[in-house]
């Protein structure tokens, strides 16, 4: 019974979680990120203001909801990469996945949430703290995965370019929604793209923390 309680509990806070979400999403896109209000999106999802701010700490997190998958997706790529596989072809085969899948995490947020975050000074200050965000956290997996000494910079060399080629490309998937190509469309130039990004990185970090065999 406990266990059941406890369940129902948890249910009950991801539907409030996802409700509160849902209308933040939904008053953003109509009146604009910046001038909507917290006060609002409690009235919309019928929920004290404090409420919304217990589930969400921050304004910019009932927008970007999906930060945390974002911040640990590349880092989880290479944890969770096949034996004789590198980090580079992990990430690589991550991608391309993500795109295959049209995946929001990757940036295919479609053109009314693309123009939101872009019009917004706020939105866009978060969004490149999330890539950066991301960046660390795949440092520390590269140099837990390596067994990097503490002042070995190579891990956070690695990472910053490994971080800027996903940067290069979460953007160029923004550019091209907002330009109003279809997410067909904008898969088929970026799963492109993407090769040719990561084949220039392929000579140096080819090789690099190729998981054991």
């Amino acid at each position: 019974m406990v266990d059941e309680t406890t369940g129902l509990r948890e249910s009950k806070k991801r539907e409030t979680r996802q409700l509160i979400s849902d209308q933040a999403t939904r008053l953003f896109l109509a009146r604009g990120f910046e001038r909507t209000t917290i006060a609002e999106i409690a009235g919309a999802a019928r929920v004290a203001k404090k409420t919304v701010t217990n589930y969400f700490a921050r304004k910019e997190d009932l927008a970007l909801d999906h930060h945390e998958a974002f911040v640990a997706g590349l880092a989880g790529a290479v944890a969770g990469r096949a034996a004789g596989e590198s980090a580079l072809a992990a990430l690589r085969r991550a991608f391309l996945a993500a795109v295959e899948a049209r995946d929001p995490v990757a940036g295919f947020s479609g053109p009314a949430f693309s123009r939101m975050v872009a019009d917004s000074p706020t939105l866009t200050t978060r969004l490149r703290d999330l890539h950066d965000q991301r960046e660390h956290a795949l440092a520390e997996v590269l140099a837990a995965e390596t067994g990097a000494a503490d002042d070995d910079l190579t891990p956070r060399a690695v990472a910053a370019q490994l971080g800027a080629a996903h940067r290069v490309l979460f953007q160029r998937i923004q550019e091209l929604t907002l330009a109003g190509r279809d997410e067909d469309e904008v898969a088929a130039v970026v799963s492109r793209e993407a090769a040719l990004v990561f084949d220039l990185l392929e000579p140096a970090l080819g090789d690099y923390a190729t998981a054991d065999a």
